[in-house]
């Protein structure tokens, strides 16, 4: 029998069942497609996965960047601090609110924000007046950033940390023994989350900000609403129950009822989900450990007291080997992707004066990653399938 073509493997995808459809047909046939009550559930059971207090639903991990720069107090002057090795988003949040992004190294082994640099870069700020605002780490493919000492030298200059927990959904770290969730507000004042089709559980396009600070909630609840509130105690006059007010500028960065539908579905086989993420890293970490892959391939590393969430399955190959590695595997249908060109790189960001410093952690990082095939929906020959293609290009 002549086989056909294998089916394209992309490095990542969604993984939606019949319950998932069903949820979102019911919630079409309701009375709410949009500010209903089906957001508010969602909420709960992002709230219910992170141990977080309060958790705000908005339409994309962006917004949510956004929205928590904003409820932070970043404005025109003010400063704030991220990786250079993350998607733009990251830094753009500081910038949309009229601050201004510095970024920072990564660690050489694990591609989290270097604490180091961190440090230094904070303290030279301050030394120049301009204290950050707010610090962004990154938790990187899903292996949480060491967010207690973020926080501490957060604490130095009074800045907030926002946890960029977009990878990390259900990832943890341990700390003087205890153990914590990733976007649990506990070591960051707030942390976002996204629910694009690869990542842990999807909404199509979609967000979450969480916080334990019921002051910082509410600030976020009405700025992902224009800015408007009906609350009785924040209104200067009250002419009836219609009645609301503008009280700050805020944004149409809601979520819809029918995509939250879809995201308390996923997130209730969320665990699933994560096991599996975990089973197929454990595969590809078996492999590579093997002395044939010595030399040539390089995982990640996660740091000891930290359990990663698998977002990502980054490998660190031979950087001339990189690229024609990366055509040879796309010829065999299997669709790798590059997690992330440094921002320090981007014309945007050069043009602007947002470029400064040295990144040789992140520019030897990027001459060298390739994020490997990894989804819930992946079975074990798909491993052995990417194994067997890199063994042949390699």
């Amino acid at each position: 029998m002549v086989k056909g073509p294998l089916p394209p493997l992309p490095y990542g995808r969604q993984l939606i069942e019949d319950d998932d459809i069903a949820a979102v047909v019911e919630q079409l046939k309701g009375d709410w497609l949009t500010q209903g009550p089906a957001v508010e559930r969602f909420e709960k059971e992002l709230s219910a996965i992170t141990g977080a207090k309060y958790c705000v639903a908005v339409a994309n991990g962006t917004a949510a960047l956004h929205l928590a720069s904003l409820a932070a107090g970043v404005g025109p002057g003010a400063t704030g601090v991220t990786a250079d090795i993350t998607f733009v988003a990251s830094a753009n949040g500081i910038r949309y609110c009229g601050g201004e992004p510095h970024l920072v190294d990564v660690d050489a082994d694990t591609a989290l924000i270097s604490i180091e640099r961190l440090a230094e870069k904070v303290d030279a700020l301050a030394k120049a007046g301009k204290a950050p605002k707010v610090l962004v780490p990154v938790d990187f493919g899903g292996t949480p950033a060491d967010l207690p000492a973020v926080r501490a030298i957060a604490d130095k200059v009074g800045a907030i940390v926002i946890e960029d927990a977009a990878h990390s959904l259900g990832a943890t770290y341990t700390h003087q023994g205890t153990t914590y969730r990733a976007a649990s507000g506990v070591h960051a004042q707030m942390a976002i989350l996204s629910f694009h089709p690869v990542k842990h559980l999807t909404t199509g396009e979609g967000g979450a900000i969480t916080t334990n600070d019921e002051a910082l909630f509410r600030e976020l609840m009405d700025l992902r609403t224009h800015g408007i509130t009906k609350d009785p105690k924040k209104l200067q006059k009250n002419d009836g129950p219609w009645y609301y007010e503008q009280r700050t500028l805020g944004f149409n960065y809601r979520i819809t009822d029918i995509q939250c539908a879809l995201g308390t579905s996923q997130a209730k086989k969320f665990p699933r989900f994560l096991e599996r993420r975990r089973q197929l890293a454990r595969m590809y970490d078996q492999a590579f450990a093997a002395a044939e892959w010595a030399e040539r391939v390089r995982p990640l590393v996660v740091p000891a007291g930290r359990e990663s969430a698998y977002h990502l399955y980054v490998v660190r190959v031979p950087a001339a080997k990189r690229k024609e590695l990366f055509v040879r595997l796309r010829e065999e249908q299997i669709f790798t992707q590059v997690h992330y060109i440094p921002v320090h790189t981007q014309p945007d960001f050069r043009e602007h004066g947002l470029s400064g410093g040295a990144f040789p952690n992140a520019t030897a990082y990027y001459e060298s990653c390739i994020s490997l095939p990894l989804f819930p929906g992946m079975g074990d020959g798909d491993v052995e399938r990417v194994l067997a293609a890199m063994r042949r290009a390699l």
